[in-house]
């Protein structure tokens, strides 16, 4: 048993793995990918074919991942804001819609029943195809792309009552229904206070605690524990278990562990939808299709125009603009994957035909394989309908993000002292910034203070995004862990090689890597806090401002010279991994018997830039930068700078008698 599961494992992912390159190659969306592996190893098609039961089984959690993520960028306040927009046009939507296609059914002759659950089906939205598809192409946080997603969202919840009512459809009398859903909303009422208020009161001492103990693993397992527990409370009140994980989402949202909890639960629920669409491909009957598919293709024709029809007039009659109102009517036209759980009740209970069934089934996939041309070129087909040229001021102020999501600003990676410093100033020019740090007691402490500060792995790309890095103008690294620097460095570099990125680093060593990565400008610490000791010494000493300032300038502009001219001690403590790297400056006494008595400075075998010679001391005389004409004598002291390795080859080639 074991042999043939692990059989069928890999037979599932090395098709899924070519499907999906084969589709990337093209630029065709993924989720469609998924669709075809189920059908190729479907139980309808000849050929091997892949035990469902499993697969169903898992790929459910797909959807409960989907939701808790969609539920973490709607925070309780946003949905509080959102209460006009998420009741009123989301109510207005289901019920104009299910009437709309209950009336079509009814009028091409199926039972008043049937043609009800059609409306049922077809009025869903597809969440998961929105939502990822709207991720991938960066309009999550569009005006359109999240007045789709939460009402796509609102239809995920108002399935509840579909659930509860379609098994007692012509069977059960007016009251016994009234009650059935009646009890349905206080389950509702019940499951959201339960996770809310246990949420408000747990979740947030719960993940300062994980955070603190610095483990990766633990609060992958404390992520995917809340998540899934959310889910079962609501799913042992009878309940989709979907909704459980959204209230989670919705309370961790507001938290500061926002960024990094979706971080961490994004390649759980990616792999997870993939299980979820291949189980809808394996749902497809090839052999039907002959004789029904002009019925599914007139099907999902009616369903991708009159949805759309219908959701842009309700949005365009909130007073939203006509484009945006399009917009979001093409981005919510699909057909969504809890239509099939409807269809599948109503087959369950004989209230709906198979035929009619079968071919509502094939228009929603129909419909599933249009959408994501439809959501990806949005906004070329409602400038094309409105004559409006894409990107045109008027849109791009449309799309600009809510007052939580900035453009322009600033991010800064690691908010301990310097982080804090730079931020005062900034925020005393009026810059927004957002920063990022590991240790959750500076991010609560400085949330609590008012400060956009998130706990999360600036070396994380998904984090980094998440944040608005694209948007952003300067990306600043202020903390001291080089590795992480450094894969941060490359990620941004090769993402955004435009975007500026100014660099912390305790002292020089490295410096030219940290550059070669991607950095624009590189500030060691230690040097620094010498050119600071330096200036106000100058000024103490009476030395003119401007002399002060001109002297300054000349070190930073060309990267700390002089201060890079350091004597190593060897009690010193300096880093070990880049110690053969660090430049110093080393001593050196030449010879009498050195061949180089007598000759021009010139002729010495110095490899610059390797070997650089800053000082000649000759005596009680020291000349700085001495030039290459300077006649060498017996016991002058020649000051090097330059690596440990350059410095022996030098101290060889001018006195080899010591060798």
């Amino acid at each position: 048993m074991v042999e043939q599961a692990l059989v069928q494992t890999l037979l599932l992912l090395g098709v899924t793995v070519f499907v999906v390159l084969l589709f990337q190659r093209f630029r065709i969306p993924p989720s469609l990918a998924y669709l075809l592996v189920g059908v190729i190893l479907g139980s309808h098609t000849a050929g091997p074919a892949i035990d469902t039961t499993y697969i169903q089984a898992i790929a459910e959690f797909g959807i409960v991942f989907l939701l808790f993520t969609i539920g973490l960028s709607f925070p309780l306040p946003q949905i509080y804001a959102l209460r006009h927009t998420i009741l009123g046009l989301g109510t207005a939507q289901v019920v104009v819609t299910t009437a709309a296609f209950t009336l079509l059914g009814w009028a091409i002759g199926l039972p008043p029943v049937a043609a009800f659950i059609v409306g049922a089906v077809f009025t869903q939205s597809s969440t998961t195809i929105i939502s990822k598809q709207l991720m991938e192409q960066g309009e999550s946080q569009t005006r359109h792309g999240r007045l789709g997603t939460t009402m796509s969202v609102f239809q995920d919840i108002t399935a509840v009552p579909f659930v509860i009512l379609i098994p007692v459809l012509g069977t059960a009398a007016a009251s016994e229904i009234a009650g059935a859903l009646g009890i349905a909303m206080a389950k509702a009422v019940a499951a959201s206070v339960i996770v809310l208020v246990s949420g408000r009161y747990l979740l947030k001492p719960l993940f300062h605690l994980v955070a603190s103990r610095r483990s990766a693993e633990l609060f992958t397992l404390t992520v995917l524990f809340v998540s899934l527990i959310a889910a079962w409370t609501t799913d042992s009140l009878g309940l989709s278990m979907a909704f459980g994980a959204f209230l989670a989402g919705m309370v961790l949202g507001e938290t500061e562990f926002r960024h990094q909890v979706e971080t961490t639960i994004r390649p759980f629920r990616d792999v997870l939808l993939g299980l979820f669409f291949i189980g809808i491909g394996m749902l497809v009957e090839p052999a039907l299709l002959p004789s029904i598919w002009h019925q599914a293709l007139l099907g999902a024709v009616a369903l991708l125009a009159i949805k759309t029809l219908i959701v842009a007039a309700l949005v365009r009659y909130s007073g939203i603009d006509a484009q945006t109102a399009l917009r979001t009517g093409l981005t919510l036209a699909v057909g969504g994957e809890f239509g099939f759980a409807l269809l599948a009740i109503g087959l369950d209970h004989n209230t709906i035909a198979a035929a009619p069934a079968q071919i509502a089934l094939t228009s929603v996939l129909f419909s599933m394989i249009a959408a994501p041309f439809l959501i990806r070129y949005n906004q070329p087909l409602a400038a094309w309908l409105f004559r409006k040229r894409p990107g045109s001021a008027e849109e791009t102020a449309l799309d600009a993000p809510p007052a939580v999501d900035y453009a322009q600003h600033v991010i800064i990676c690691g908010y301990g002292r310097t982080g804090q410093v730079i931020s005062r100033f900034l925020e005393s020019e009026s810059i927004d910034f957002v920063a990022l740090d590991m240790d959750p007691t500076i991010v609560k402490e400085a949330r609590l203070a008012g400060h956009p500060v998130f706990y999360g792995d600036a070396s994380d790309p998904t984090v980094l995004e998440s944040i608005g890095l694209s948007r952003s103008n300067l990306l600043i690294i202020s903390h001291d862990d080089r590795t992480a620097t450094l894969q941060t460095l490359r990620y941004v570099h090769d993402t955004v090689p435009t975007l500026p990125i100014v660099v912390r680093t305790h002292d020089d060593s490295g410096t030219e890597e940290l550059r070669a990565a991607g950095a624009t400008e590189v500030i060691p610490e230690t040097l620094e806090s010498g050119i600071i000791m330096s200036m106000h010494s100058l000024l103490t000493l009476n030395v003119p401002m401007w002399r002060v300032t001109q002297r300054l300038q000349e070190q930073r502009i060309n990267r700390y010279p002089m201060l890079k001219e350091l004597f190593r001690g060897s009690l010193e403590r300096w880093n070990e991994e880049h110690d053969d790297r660090i430049e110093r400056l080393h001593s050196l006494v030449l010879d009498a018997d050195s061949r180089y008595v007598g000759q021009p400075l010139g002729n010495c075998p110095l490899q610059a830039p390797r070997v650089v010679v800053t000082a000649l001391v000759r005596g009680q005389e020291r000349i700085r930068y001495p030039e290459p004409a300077t006649t060498l004598q017996p016991g002058d002291v020649l000051v090097l700078l330059g690596t440990p390795e350059a410095l022996e080859e030098a101290d060889a080639a001018l006195n080899p008698a010591s060798y």
